[in-house]
């Protein structure tokens, strides 16, 4: 089994316009045939994170006559810590989603006046920074500094600051700043700029930095929504991390263990193209941003906008420990309190488990909310261990079992399991209700948040409840000798629904009028073909996810060790 690190896209006939010390060369030649009395103004935008100092030695390089600094055209931090003392509360996690634009962190002052050197410079004006583009307001040319959000929460751990924000020792308020504002802001003027790039720069490798051309860029993105693709995923640690993922997908052995694999979130992962002389590395989302009607397709784009709403993980417990216990928010709560449009419902579906693989579902008939959560709000305080016996469900799990897990449903992951986690796309609304004592691997105790679960937990959702409606009740959709299709959920109360596919041979998979997410959860590998041939064939390899654009349709599976059959797992949206 090889389980690919670093899948990639085939782009031909295009290629890397220039990479590292390159780059500026490049850009020089494009501007060689502008008249030196004639003023041209290049603009350098970058998404929050991007190596300032890297790019103003970049700039630097060309010998302009004149380098605006974004960055000192900015509000004063007071100013900027005044306006989102509201969007970040004084929590560790939780903020409210911003409806800012970036343009509300620019001083207007500043702004005119810098406009007005701009007028009056002659030959090369370089603007570069976050918000270059609207310090410049006009230019003649555009280049776009990208990178991956988990890139930025790496150089968050190195010691990075966050854009127009003090030091911050917190990682998880790093983190928080990033979700509900800077990527907000700069997701929506990345959106805007798109069509206009002149230049993209993956500035991901902070040490290898590559550019294509704006033509380039665009093109790459329609070959991706027009055809089957997997995302770059990565792999981090957990407190209760265990040994499975880093057996199984060869991962460093010197790490400690791996708690989680992100290896479908597009809001987080890259995408990875492979050009005739390089490697080009892009945000995924720029994808749902830029072509949301081929990706998701009409109708899923109408219920969501923008916004892929399917998520793909995998929690790994195989030697390590339970989860900690935790609820997600109501839709209403998650409205009202964040600013979200929709919630966190979820599921797991068991891809490994062993005789002590469990899972905490739902709480016992007649617990009585006052007296649970006073149970947890002592155990808070270290005086008495929270008694899970007494109020929570625990039911053994099996391999190829799937729970849903319905926004107010109280739940955990026991140990021993292998979960793949499907689930609605806000990621962040985890409301810690009791972590068994535990401190994070940062030091600091792990922030329960008790004050949000308890008007979010649903008593509904019980003993006799969670086995009526949350368990893994598979409906037969279709059945032959070579193929069986079953709905594997979700209950009634989630708008994602799932299909397991069984089959030893060739099979076409629905599309239900929807973006499909997939992942094979049983076999070697499986191949994806055109029945048109819109596409090359593509490998895919055990436990390992991959998109289907709504775009894209009447693609083909062979299970390539027809020997034994294979099961394929499909999400999409409820039509």
């Amino acid at each position: 089994m090889t389980y690919e690190l670093r899948p990639k896209i085939e782009v031909k006939d295009y290629q890397i316009a220039a990479q590292n010390d390159e780059i500026g060369n490049f850009i020089r030649q494009q501007l060689s045939q502008a008249d030196p009395e004639t003023q041209t103004v290049l603009v350098f935008e970058a998404y929050p994170g991007v190596d300032q100092d890297k790019l103003l030695a970049l700039a630097k390089s060309l010998q302009p006559n004149l380098i605006i600094n974004a960055l000192d055209q900015t509000l004063p931090q007071s100013e900027v810590d005044a306006k989102l003392k509201t969007t970040l509360t004084d929590d560790r996690v939780l903020g409210l989603m911003t409806h800012a634009n970036m343009a509300d962190f620019f001083d207007s002052e500043k702004m005119n006046r810098v406009r007005d050197r701009i007028a009056h410079a002659e030959g090369l004006v370089i603007v570069c920074g976050v918000g270059a583009s609207l310090v410049a307001g006009e230019w003649d040319h555009l280049a776009y500094f990208d990178l991956t959000r988990w890139e930025i929460q790496l150089r968050f751990r190195k010691g990075m600051n966050n854009w127009l924000a003090a030091p911050e020792p917190d990682i998880l308020k790093q983190f928080k700043r990033g979700y509900f504002f800077e990527w907000r802001i700069a997701d929506r003027r990345k959106e805007a700029l798109s069509s206009m790039m002149d230049f993209v720069v993956d500035t991901t490798t902070n040490d290898h930095w590559t550019m294509i051309t704006g033509d380039t860029f665009q093109h790459i993105q329609q070959l991706a929504v027009r055809r089957p693709f997997r995302l770059v995923p990565y792999f981090d640690a957990s407190v209760w991390g265990g040994q499975w993922m880093k057996e199984t997908f060869q991962l460093n052995p010197g790490k400690e263990n791996y708690g989680w694999a992100f290896d479908g979130v597009p809001e987080e992962n890259s995408v990875l193209f492979q050009l005739g002389n390089g490697e080009f590395e892009m945000p995924a989302i720029n994808l749902v941003h830029n072509f949301p009607l081929q990706l998701l397709g009409e109708r899923v784009t109408a219920l969501f906008g923008p916004e892929f709403p399917i998520r793909f993980d995998y929690l790994d417990t195989m030697g390590g420990g339970n989860l900690s216990l935790q609820v997600h928010p109501k839709v209403e709560y998650i409205q009202q309190q964040f600013g979200m449009n929709y919630t966190q419902n979820e599921s797991y579906y068991i891809l490994q488990a062993t005789s002590r693989s469990t899972i905490y579902l739902g709480v016992k008939n007649g617990t009585n909310k006052k007296e649970l959560f006073d149970a947890l709000k002592e155990a808070q305080t270290g005086q008495a261990n929270f008694d899970d016996d007494r109020f929570i469900n625990v039911f053994p799990v099996n391999k190829h079992d799937h729970y849903s897990i319905p926004a107010g449903t109280i739940h955990c992951g026991g140990p021993d399991t292998v979960v793949l986690e499907i689930s609605a796309t806000p990621y962040i609304f985890t409301f810690k209700l009791w972590d068994w004592g535990r401190i994070g691997l940062d030091g600091k105790p792990r922030p329960i948040h008790l004050d949000q679960g308890e008007p979010s937990a649903d008593m509904r959702f019980d003993t006799d409840y969670v086995k009526d409606n949350l368990f893994s009740k598979n409906k037969v959709i279709q059945q032959t000798e070579q193929e069986l299709i079953e709905e594997t959920g979700l209950c009634d109360l989630e708008f994602i629904a799932t299909y397991r596919y069984t089959f030893t041979d060739t099979i076409e998979v629905q599309d239900h009028d929807s973006v499909n997410m997939l992942n094979l959860v049983e076999g070697d590998a499986i191949e994806l073909s055109s029945q048109t041939d819109a596409f090359p064939p593509v490998t895919i390899h055990y436990g390992e996810t991959f998109i289907i654009p709504e775009s894209c349709h009447h693609v083909q599976v062979t299970n390539l060790t027809p020997s034994k059959p294979v099961k394929l797992l499909q999400a999409f949206i409820k039509d």
